[in-house]
């Protein structure tokens, strides 16, 4: 057999070096964007001492009032968004306290425990390490994932609010000036998660192999508290920021629009900057935090199920760090895929903002699958051998490569899947906005009709992934796909982050009253985004689908359970509570939006009634109010789906045990993933339909304007049914069967040395 060409020596350069290159990269796109000068500290009262009139046809690009009032609406954004992050962080400060010392104590009680005696490891001479070791690397690496993960949510917010109204005023000079602002923008949250999240991780096994050495198998277990850390995060992160921004975005709509006839960003709404506000804490940091929770559990499952099912790369330090390089070729990659977008090609017209970030993912995509065959290369030997589940396994470094592939390219699949069902380009959501001229009922029917069809294809895309997969390469072929499906992150978070970039822009611009021509720049910016972000959400539930899946199965091995026998009824009525859970959370997040969105209703309700001239724009709204009343309820609301997610796995492992606990984790996989599809296809299925009626798609059939129409209205009231299911709850459903398997297996050790209480007893 022989070795990897890259030395330990490379493979300890080559990781931090890439990191700090992503890192440097995203200053250096944050430094481009900050050219943008926006002052605020101008008085709008020109010489008679009369204010400025409001520019509506024409923006002159040096007109200081202008400049003035999208300063004073990027601050308004930015102060709101600021409170609620610092609201939550003390939320997430207890938390994370008390949850590492539950996990410091849980695994500091199993002295003793290894799994060298179970069926899946390789090692049989393997050394155990005290309890205590492990219970303290453990939660040193839940805690340095979460303030990672904290950290990357906060500067990637603070750029998003920093980015809104530079990109508003760059759109004055045409689309592609406020293209690159907003991109650029994206991709300095894209580098700095991507980059903080590797370089985290590497210095969490440098500082653990000073204690473990060559005891791979004890070292990624401790290291697998990383994944723990941040993708506890991303719960509060996806779950909070998602009942704010949609409590927010729904009482806008309901009583500004669809009452008062105010539009949702118009300035005398006053849900309007709450509702801008929600784009970042939502689309931002919680979606952020999210993907940054997938990137950080597959490594570390890579790097687990690496460590518990290899004989022929046991002390290789190269090829044990093969997830690792893969993300470090990853951010390369991405860094010369922005390029593309910001300095080799340049946005002329509306009509190439969409393909210039499609192409985006093409381009990362393949020269991504260079980069993988590079790496494989150079970083495996020609051929290892694995051991998984009682059966030894041949595999060459070729079908590692392959794997990467099939992940990589599933994405891809999967995502260009979700834009069909739900782009207004196609048929799909064409039907839906059809079925509007009869009613809201047909809209329902026809969008809960689509997001059940949209999961066909997806799950055989899904299913396909993972049957090739592990032909190739058993759980480590899963594992390296869902790492392959996210290698390319920062240049799917700098997509991401795009979409509510511009959003935010668009809202300051017509809060700002400009010009038509400006409106309609930012408003294609925005549409743009909304149809790639859409192909994201693929990547997101398919890389959710494989992680778990990965995670599943070290469980299995780690607790030593030597078969998963679906007949067996303990196991069967596991998977069923299992199946059952991802509805109960999507009952519950679901809610909890209601119910923030109730006290919104009736705060936007009583300013518009009780306070004189709001409507006419004579008297300003009170916003501070809406951004509390926002703020409260969703840290409030939170709570319970968040325990739910967090205190499952730990009462079934403790009472019923490590075999429940697997049928369990089944079931919420296997229930969850459809759903999660399903809900996200409906509620942008929904979103679209209105915008296409919006544009007059169907003005000609009833002679009204589309706004005016019966159509409209319909479509109003499925976009708002729509809303919490693609932007929270729906989305939200992969972090609770992410979060659960990656609990479980963090402890693992301590379910199978004291769990099953209530079946001893029986």
């Amino acid at each position: 057999m022989s070795e990897a060409i890259l030395s330990e020596f490379g493979t300890q350069i080559f990781i931090p070096i890439c990191a700090l290159i992503g890192i440097a990269f995203a200053i250096i796109q944050w430094f481009l964007v900050s050219k943008v000068k926006v002052t605020p500290n101008y008085s709008p009262a020109n010489r008679n001492g009369q204010t400025e009139p409001l520019i509506q046809n024409v923006d002159v690009i040096n007109d200081r009032y202008l400049v003035h009032r999208c300063a004073e609406v990027q601050s308004a954004i930015c102060e709101g968004a600021t409170s609620f992050i610092v609201t939550e962080g003390q939320y997430v400060g207890v938390f994370m306290a008390a949850f590492a010392i539950l996990i410091f104590l849980f695994l500091g009680s199993v002295e003793g425990f290894s799994t060298k005696s179970h069926t899946c490891t390789y090692d049989t001479t393997r050394s155990c390490k005290p309890a205590l070791a492990t219970a303290v690397f453990s939660t040193i690496s839940f805690l340095l994932g979460a303030v990672t993960s904290v950290v990357s949510g906060f500067l990637g917010m603070k750029i998003a609010t920093f980015a809104n109204a530079r990109t508003t005023l760059e759109a004055r000079r045409g689309v592609g000036k406020a293209f690159i602002v907003a991109f650029r923008s994206g991709a300095v949250m894209g580098f700095l998660f991507a980059a903080n999240g590797l370089l985290a991780l590497y210095i969490a096994i440098n500082l653990s192999k000073l204690y473990y050495g060559n005891d791979w198998e004890g070292l990624f277990e401790a290291i697998t508290g990383y994944g723990l850390g941040g993708s506890s995060i991303a719960l509060f992160g996806r779950v909070g920021g998602g009942i704010y921004t949609k409590a927010a975005d729904i009482g806008a709509d309901l009583v500004g629009k669809a009452e008062k006839k105010i539009q949702k960003d118009d300035s005398n709404n006053p849900a309007v900057i709450v509702d801008n506000v929600g784009e970042n804490v939502g689309n931002i940091a919680g979606m952020g935090t999210d993907l940054f929770g997938s990137y950080t559990e597959s490594s570390c499952i890579s790097l687990v199920v690496a460590s518990i099912s290899s004989f022929g790369i046991t002390h290789d330090f190269t090829a044990m760090c093969y997830p690792l390089l893969i993300n470090s070729m990853g951010i390369l990659v991405c860094l010369l895929t922005t390029l593309f977008a910001t300095d080799f090609f340049e946005v002329r017209s509306v009509g190439e903002i969409e393909p210039a970030l499609k192409r985006q993912l093409l381009i990362s995509t393949a020269v991504m699958t260079i980069g993988a065959a590079i790496i494989s290369y150079i970083a495996l030997p020609s051929s290892c051998t694995i051991f998984s589940f009682g059966a030894q396994k041949e595999i060459k470094n070729w079908q590692l490569f392959l794997c990467v592939c099939v992940g990589l390219w599933d994405g891809l699949i999967i995502g260009f899947v979700m834009e069909y069902f739900t782009s207004n380009a196609f048929s799909p959501v064409r039907d839906v906005a059809d079925s509007c001229r009869i009613g809201a009922a047909t809209n329902v029917i026809f969008g809960l009709a689509l997001g059940y069809k949209s999961v066909i294809v997806t799950i055989i895309a899904i299913a396909v992934a993972i049957f090739v997969s592990f032909s190739f390469a058993a759980m480590y072929g899963i594992a390296v796909a869902a790492l392959g499906m996210l290698s390319t992150m920062a240049t799917g978070l700098a997509i991401d982050a795009y979409g509510p970039i511009s959003d935010n822009a668009g809202g300051i611009a017509k809060m700002a009253r400009m010009s038509i021509r400006t409106r309609e720049s930012t408003d294609a910016l925005d549409a743009a985004g909304n149809t790639t972000a859409n192909i994201r959400k693929g990547f997101t539930i398919g890389s959710a689908a494989l992680v778990s899946l990965s995670l599943l199965g070290a469980f299995v091995c780690r607790a030593g359970i030597s078969v998963v026998d679906i007949m067996t009824p303990i196991v069967f009525i596991g998977m069923l509570v299992g199946a059952m859970l991802p509805y109960c959370f999507l009952a519950m997040t679901m809610t909890s939006i209601g119910s923030a969105t109730l006290k919104m209703v009736k705060e936007v309700r009583w300013q518009l009634h009780s306070i004189p001239g709001i409507i006419e724009g004579v008297s300003k709204p009170d916003y501070a109010t809406c951004v509390k009343i926002s703020t409260e309820a969703s840290i409030k609301e939170m709570i319970c789906p968040g325990a739910l997610i967090m205190f499952t796995p730990l009462i079934v492992g403790i009472l019923f045990g490590v075999t429940t606990l697997s049928g369990v984790l089944a079931g919420a996989i296997v229930s969850g993933v459809p759903i999660a599809i399903a809900a996200s296809s409906s509620g942008v299925a929904w979103d679209n339909a209105k915008k296409y009626i919006q544009a007059g798609a169907i003005y000609h059939t009833e002679g009204l304007g589309s706004i005016e129409s019966n159509s409209h209205k319909a479509a109003v009231i499925g976009d708002t049914i729509g809303d919490p299911l693609k932007d929270a709850s729906g989305l939200a459903i992969n972090i609770l069967i992410k979060l659960m398997a990656v609990e479980s297996l963090v402890f693992a050790p301590f379910f199978a040395a004291h769990g099953g209480l209530l079946l001893k007893i029986f």
